[in-house]
């Protein structure tokens, strides 16, 4: 078992044999993922084990708990977390006659911020289950098999084994398109475009810089934003790491992920980022988020509307629909920007692009970002990247701080045939972005060039305005008219326009409206400027009809297989 893919069907395998019947199979994920993360805590702590034993017989009667726990720490060698207790998973799996109040001595010795990750993952629930079916003792002895210690199993290749386990767990629990995991070449793809061109400003000693993602499930984009700065920019630059998770299963994982890692697991909150923020006034250098697709945000309507009203509040630019909160979050992500620069990828489906018309509150939104020149650029990604999803995805960029180039204009990257199919489909994951791709779109993004992949436009290019078309009420074809002596508008007849914003409209109205309908006139004090963006129209390329002959060549063709077909069935 070498390799994540083998451990993760080693611990699917300890699912399905030991929990089937006593657990319905939705709930195999809140029983496994916990023993995972305890495993990939005792391996961690292994090495140091009998040394924070040591410490704690000599200290514990000697000095008060704050007192002891650096002593402890120092005992790990330099972690920030320990157990005081005598066993571990492997220790447990030698007395099964005590199982059930030796696994209480074993959870009740970790330190604080252990026991917060096991009290959110409901470990006690677990375990009364598992006792009262005859399975604790079973479970622990299968899980002293793998090996999860970080010399065997980097933090990537564990991000691969929590991303395998949870989609698979999500399936079993038929969980909506919405609640899905990032893929790691997605993430490796959003993390190159946030930093392609800003590696510069990254470099020298002493240099710190926050990534915050505000749904960070089990903290994937974190740690890749994190390796990436290291390994490929500079690895003498401290890289903070900071997220938030409403899901108690994902932050649990995560704040282990940060906690194992080194960091400061309390930079890893709980709750949700809008009515609870758990960074209320903190600002970020780099943020990436995959907010949930097409996921209601109606339990927090009401303070979130409250706080729209507020001019200087996260969301008064505007309020989507309340059935999708998507838009929520970018604006949530833009209200923690440095007023020095910072940068954002975040991904969407198709709505935030196009949905809502002139005066809607996802238009204003995004008149909002581009007439304040916020949005750098968006990629459309291929479908059925996503475990869950096969939908259209969209990587937006977005920034305070355009580098020169780019200001006052907007790069659309159409990457939608940039993928491979992988040999064998993930849930709804059918395709993959190679790094040979991650590096041409990285490449077309850099070069910032009009091409077949890429489109650049003003920022008014994606605006227009909407005008309202009136034509007169008549009544047996005289036109009725109002006490000022004009035609009445008939409401039956109302139609709209959108009209480019570089287009001049009286001019447009006498061109593409008048010659229509003669009789009609623009309401201007109804006019509303609404932004979309619509990569099909941009990206569109022409198919030429088939011809007559091939057509007929075609039906000749199948008239000749459904004639032999007919005589082999009479012969």
């Amino acid at each position: 078992m070498n390799n994540f893919q083998d451990k993760a069907n080693f611990i699917w395998g300890v699912a399905d044999d030991i929990l089937r019947g006593a657990f319905k199979q939705h709930e195999y994920g809140d029983v496994i993922l916990p023993f995972v993360v305890l495993r990939r805590l005792d391996c961690v702590l292994e090495p140091h084990k009998d040394a924070v034993i040591d410490a704690y017989k000599k200290f514990k009667d000697k000095l008060q708990e704050d007192q002891l726990e650096p002593v402890l720490i120092k005992a790990t060698s330099g972690l920030n977390f320990y157990n005081t207790s005598k066993f571990d998973l492997q220790r447990l799996s030698q007395d099964a006659p005590s199982i059930e109040i030796n696994f209480n001595n074993y959870i009740n010795g970790f330190s604080k911020n252990v026991y917060e990750i096991i009290d959110n993952f409901q470990v006690e629930k677990i375990k009364t289950k598992l006792s009262k079916n005859n399975l604790l003792f079973m479970l622990v002895d299968r899980f002293t098999e793998v090996d999860l210690h970080p010399n065997i199993v980097s933090n990537h290749d564990m991000g691969y084994i929590f991303e395998e386990l949870l989609r698979r767990f999500s399936e079993m629990s038929n969980e909506t398109a919405g609640e899905h995991y990032t893929p790691r070449e997605v993430i490796r793809l959003m993390v190159n475009l946030l930093f392609a061109e800003h590696t510069d400003k990254l470099q020298g000693k002493g240099i710190i810089r926050t990534v915050y993602d505000p749904a960070c499930g089990t903290g994937g984009m974190l740690t890749i934003a994190k390796e990436h700065i290291e390994k490929n920019i500079n690895p003498d630059l401290e890289v903070v790491m900071y997220g938030q998770e409403i899901n108690e299963q994902t932050y649990a994982i995560a704040k282990s992920d940060v906690l194992i890692m080194g960091e400061d697991a309390e930079n890893i909150k709980s709750g949700t980022s809008f009515s609870n923020d758990g960074f209320k006034g903190r600002k970020f250098n780099f943020m990436l988020s995959n907010p949930p697709f097409g996921v209601s945000w109606k339990k927090e309507q009401d303070f979130i509307t409250e706080e729209s009203n507020d001019p200087y509040g996260r969301f008064h630019a505007g309020l989507p629909r309340v059935s999708d909160g998507a838009l929520l979050f970018l604006q949530h992500m833009m209200s923690k920007m440095e007023p020095t620069g910072s940068r954002i990828a975040i991904i969407f489906n198709g709505s935030p692009l196009f949905t809502g018309d002139a005066g809607s509150g996802e238009s204003n939104i995004r008149k909002w970002i581009i007439e304040n020149d916020w949005l750098e650029a968006i990629v459309a990604m291929p479908t059925e990247l996503f475990y869950n999803t096969g939908i259209a995805t969209y990587i937006f960029i977005v920034t305070n701080n355009k580098p020169e180039r780019r200001r006052g204009e907007v790069q659309l990257i159409n990457a939608v045939e940039f993928s491979q199919k992988m040999r064998k489909s993930l849930g709804n994951k059918r395709n993959y972005i190679t790094d040979e791709q991650i590096g041409e779109i990285t490449e077309i993004y850099k070069q910032f060039e009009d091409g077949e992949y890429c489109k650049i436009f003003d920022n008014e290019d994606l605006g227009y305005t909407k005008i309202t078309v009136e034509r007169p009420l008549t009544d047996d074809g005289i036109v009725q008219l109002d006490s000022s002596n004009k035609p009445k508008p008939d409401s039956k007849l109302r139609d709209y326009e959108k009209v480019p914003l570089k287009d001049d409209i009286d001019a447009y109205f006498e061109r593409e409206v008048k010659p229509h309908v003669p009789d009609a006139w623009m309401d201007r004090s109804k006019d509303k400027v609404g932004y979309e963006i619509n990569f099909t129209k941009y990206f569109y390329k022409y198919k030429p009809l088939r011809s007559l002959d091939e057509i007929k060549a075609d039906i000749l063709a199948l008239e000749g297989e459904t004639e032999g077909l007919l005589k082999e069935i009479l012969d």
